[in-house]
């Protein structure tokens, strides 16, 4: 099989991927809209339930097995899943579970068709598929999906799934029209056995941070309750929302510290120095310390959790501005990264 028809099928596997990920998120958001009826049933019933004397909620929320829906144990148990509200409880209408268990299928599916697209396109070129922004935003894309799909076998996040597989089809989608690089050999500077440890370790902390921020956008905006009441009902409480957030962060940031101190040592390999000042090693160190500034505010107690949460949304936007703007209008020695 020739390397042009093996650079087609990657083509085709990513235009796969692009189409199950995108049903993907109409499942999830299918998902969010069917369990709207049950939840404010639920809240409904909710003051009927408040009449039970405190001390036998106590009580009964004192026994794990023996905890009522809307006990205390039961208010603490979501609180620290990061489960919606209901989600444990058989409130949810089957017609939701169904469209969520086929939502996560196709997840699946659509990590494994970018998998497949990146291994054929990295045989078709005999080289490791990361010498682009076009590559490397599929690659970061698989991580973002393959990060979602396995912290959904530990956790119930269904409700979180439109918010990883919509950016995700966006980056796809601008990839595979304004991004695309037609499958061809390395640049010299390229060839290097950093490129597949200095690139993989980027996209894995950069797919991190795309479910991160994901999930820190709606802790910012829950706080605020835009969308209305009835939006807020299927989510987890805001606390939660916030404390998944960081636990993304705390992993994504050390692999992008080692992103940053793995590509000094490549240019010094490549260019003759750790640091020439070029705008893409500038943009990489500009990100590395506002996660740091972000890490460093969540953990002082004086700083309120809101503006935390807003240096590490603006940690997401210098990653955004680094890998377009600063990739297509700051001459340097990435230039041809494009």
């Amino acid at each position: 099989m020739s390397n042009e028809i093996l650079a087609t099928y990657a083509n085709y596997a990513l235009w796969s991927a692009i189409m199950v990920i995108t049903m993907a998120m109409i499942g999830h958001a299918l998902y969010l809209a069917w369990t709207v009826p049950e939840r404010e049933a639920a809240d409904e019933a909710a003051p009927r339930e408040a009449t039970v004397p405190e001390r036998e909620v106590v009580a009964a929320g004192a026994g794990a097995k023996g905890a009522t829906p809307g006990s205390a144990g039961d208010a603490a148990a979501l609180h620290e899943s990061g489960s919606a509200p209901g989600e444990d409880d058989g409130s949810v209408p089957v017609r939701a579970r169904k469209a969520a268990g086929i939502a996560s299928t196709l997840g699946w599916l659509g990590a494994m068709l970018l998998l497949t697209s990146a291994v054929l396109r990295g045989v078709a070129v005999s080289r490791p598929p990361l010498g682009n922004l076009f590559e490397f935003s599929v690659a970061g894309s698989f991580f973002a999906m393959a990060a979602y799909s396995i912290w959904s076998l530990r956790r119930d996040l269904r409700w979180l799934g439109v918010f990883v597989t919509a950016p995700v089809v966006l980056i796809l989608g601008v990839a595979s029209t304004v991004w695309y690089q037609p499958a061809d050999e390395l640049v010299p500077s390229l060839k290097s056995y950093w490129l597949p440890i200095h690139v993989t370790v980027a996209t894995l902390s950069v797919g991190l941070f795309i479910v991160g921020a994901a999930i820190v956008a709606l802790y910012l905006a829950s706080d605020r309750q835009l969308g209305g009441e009835r939006f807020w009902r299927k989510l987890p409480p805001a606390a939660s929302l916030e404390k998944l957030g960081y636990s993304l962060h705390i992993v994504a940031f050390p692999l992008w510290t080692f992103t940053l101190i793995a590509g000094a040592i490549w240019a010094r390999e490549a260019w003759g120095a750790y640091w020439t000042w070029d705008p893409k090693e500038v943009w990489t160190f500009v990100i590395w310390t506002v996660y740091a500034a972000y890490l460093h505010a969540r953990a002082t107690k004086n700083t309120p959790r809101r503006t935390a949460n807003w240096i590490a949304l603006a940690g997401f936007a210098c990653i955004i501005i680094n890998y377009t703007v600063v990739n297509f209008y700051f001459i340097g020695m990435h230039s041809y990264a494009q």
